[in-house]
């Protein structure tokens, strides 16, 4: 298999080069491009899913429905179909950019920084995921609102990404 690169950036966001992707999240990782994804299903619920405990940062927590980083050159949208079908085994449609331009920068609990520009997309799924063990440890759909709550009540059981991104969605309609 070969190495999976991330794609760094400047500050302003432009491409300045490639790095590997198991050693660029660290104490000081460099500015790169990523992505989160929500998916909805036809009720309108939003899935959201536990990382697995093997996940280098933020292990255990509540997020969206999935992250990921595109490769050198690749489109966002078959980045995300491809991270969608790897961590979910979950086809999605009707893929939508909502938060263009979000960006975050964090540090969990063991130093590890993530520092991401980080395009925030919607999409559709008809199925339940089929989650690979090594990225997700479960799952649940839950109504929009629920989640605002929950995220509101208990920030620390979710990715602070998740609840900077829920700040500035205003809704779930892709």
């Amino acid at each position: 298999m070969l190495e999976e690169l991330v794609v760094l950036l400047d500050e302003a966001g432009h491409e300045i080069g490639t790095a590997p992707k198991l050693i660029v999240h660290d104490t000081n990782t460099a500015l790169h491009l990523a992505f989160s994804c929500h998916v909805l299903n036809p009720a309108g619920d939003v899935l959201v899913t536990r990382r697995a405990l093997a996940k280098k940062t933020w292990p255990g927590v509540w997020t969206n429905s999935f992250c990921g980083h595109p490769l050198p050159d690749e489109p966002m949208t078959e980045a995300i179909t491809r991270r969608a079908r790897f961590e979910l085994g979950l086809e999605v449609t009707d893929l939508a950019v909502t938060l263009p331009d979000f960006r975050y920068r964090a540090v969990d609990s063991s130093g590890i920084v993530e520092n991401e520009i980080c395009p925030v997309y919607l999409a559709r799924a008809d199925a339940d995921p089929v989650p690979n063990p090594d990225e997700v440890m479960e799952f649940a759909w839950v109504d929009p609102a629920t989640l605002q709550r929950a995220v509101r009540d208990a920030p620390w059981a979710f990715s602070p990404w998740l609840g900077l991104q829920l700040a500035e969605l205003t809704s779930f309609d892709a």
